[in-house]
């Protein structure tokens, strides 16, 4: 299959990196991280987590990052919620694009960790969060499974397993005439590899062929961008990642691993190969750096520190005109 001519990112660094922080951001700088994205013109800025902050400390300052930040024309500003008095909070906000998904873990271990239930009871409540979707008059178009492709709690997650719980998702979108055009398939804990990648996004497009697929990757054993290539060969066109590599998850069973895919890396990477992102990868690799100061410690994205390719190819050029 060819390469997709463009691909659509959903930046999570706001959300995914700030959670897994130890030490405390000052609000401001999550304003600030979010502008700065916001110039960068993406499709898509997940800004913050509607959740307990007993359980993610991190996300305690939600409504005021939401009520601080500027948004830009273009850009969609989203964030996450776990149950209705979430979902409450974020439509309250009045600044967000407000997304319902229908969603699952495919790791029965996993899902009481992250979620304190079981994926039967995760299932039966699906049709409490519909109500919660209808009371707020939001039309979920998405279905997505996490821990997709492994767990470290539970092992290697047999892709038939995923496309039985999508099938489920996707029977109960359609007895409530939701018209779903998206499945998203995380890597949340870096289990997967190209090979992986290619047998699982193979099995959806099979049954699903109409369905555009997103791929939620993390870099945690160095195989992000490997598994990002293996998708594009298979035609998806529609990613999640993080500005320096920021993020994780807190309940992943492991500290100080790398978080989702760079952006950076990934624009640089489709750049490369011709594919358009839409971004200004100039600005984000600024973004990249600032991110790493506002958190403190060293991010895993390579492009902020190696350089993209057209800056030298531009000061080679420079070099020989001069001559």
């Amino acid at each position: 299959m060819a390469l997709p001519k463009r691909i659509v990112i959903h930046e999570l660094g706001p959300r995914e990196g700030m959670q897994i922080e130890k030490n405390p951001i000052d609000t401001s700088e999550k304003i600030r991280l979010v502008d700065r994205l916001s110039e960068c013109r993406f499709h898509e800025i997940e800004v913050t987590s509607f959740v307990s902050p007993k359980w993610v400390p991190q996300m305690a300052d939600a409504e005021q990052v939401v009520a601080g930040i500027q948004r830009a024309e273009g850009t969609r500003y989203t964030a996450i919620y776990l149950n209705t008095q979430g979902l409450q909070r974020a439509v309250m906000t009045g600044k967000l694009d407000v997304e319902g998904s229908l969603s699952i873990t495919a790791s029965e271990a996993f899902s009481k960790k992250n979620t304190n239930r079981t994926i039967a009871e995760t299932l039966a409540e699906t049709e409490k969060r519909i109500e919660g979707f209808q009371r707020f008059g939001i039309t979920p178009h998405e279905v997505s499974v996490m821990a997709a492709f492994g767990c470290n709690y539970e092992g290697d997650i047999a892709p038939d397993h995923v496309v039985g719980l999508v099938a489920q998702l996707m029977d109960i979108a359609e007895q409530n005439q939701y018209d779903i055009s998206m499945i998203q398939l995380a890597d949340t804990m870096g289990w997967a590899n190209p090979e992986a990648i290619r047998r699982l996004v193979g099995k959806i497009q099979d049954r699903w062929p109409t369905r555009r697929i997103n791929l939620h990757l993390h870099d945690t054993r160095g195989m992000g961008l490997m598994n990002a290539f293996a998708a594009l060969e298979m035609g998806v066109d529609d990613f999640d990642s993080a500005v320096a590599g920021l993020g994780g998850c807190p309940y992943a069973g492991f500290k100080d691993a790398p978080g989702n895919i760079a952006t950076e890396d990934l624009v640089h990477m489709c750049h490369e190969l011709g594919i358009e992102t839409g971004v200004d990868l100039e600005k984000l690799l600024d973004v990249a750096r600032e991110a790493e100061r506002i958190v403190g410690h060293p991010l895993p994205g390579k492009v902020m520190r190696g350089g993209h390719l057209d800056s030298y190819r531009r000061a080679a050029a420079a070099a020989r005109s001069a001559q």
